[in-house]
């Protein structure tokens, strides 16, 4: 598990677009923000990207990269960018379950024939500029996760008043 203020693991991704995205040569003007995501098979992360969708520009503007993940395969990553609408949103693909594990996100094997043989549960990473996590949530389920509005409000608080990163102990 990464605490608050380590460095995180590095991470490049291969994109829908056919291009490649680091972590490292990221320079946000305050966040890196990575939201990993079950998968295509998942209804409740379509909801979720369809939502960041909506609110993208709004993470932009308060100076925060983003991007999404999954395990999923190229073919299912770039179904799930066509049919989602999520064109604004950067979508990473075949994250590896044991770059997984070095995140501390939790993995899940399949239950129906929906989903891929083993996949990742979603987890919310908010980055600084030097590559150190501000802020995490990780969970074992797909339901209730954070909302983006209360997200965007946390980060005006946090650049408000310099709030520094919590739960490092």
């Amino acid at each position: 598990m990464i605490k608050p203020r380590e460095k995180t693991p590095n991470l490049r991704i291969n994109l829908v677009n056919d291009t490649q995205w680091n972590l490292q040569d990221q320079d946000p003007d305050n966040f890196t923000m990575i939201l990993f995501y079950r998968g295509k098979h998942c209804p409740v992360c379509k909801k979720q990207l369809q939502e960041l969708q909506q609110k993208v520009n709004d993470f932009t503007d308060k100076g925060i990269n983003v991007i999404a993940i999954s395990t999923d395969t190229e073919a299912r990553a770039k179904e799930t960018y066509k049919e989602w609408k999520i064109e604004s949103i950067p979508l990473g693909y075949e994250f590896s379950i044991e770059e997984a594990r070095k995140w501390g996100l939790f993995i899940s094997e399949r239950v129906s024939d929906k989903e891929p043989n083993t996949f990742v549960e979603p987890g919310m990473f908010i980055i600084d500029k030097e590559s150190k996590l501000y802020w995490s949530s990780i969970q074992s389920m797909p339901f209730a996760r954070p909302p983006f509005e209360e997200v965007l409000r946390g980060i005006d608080y946090i650049l408000k008043e310099n709030y520094p990163a919590r739960g490092e102990a």
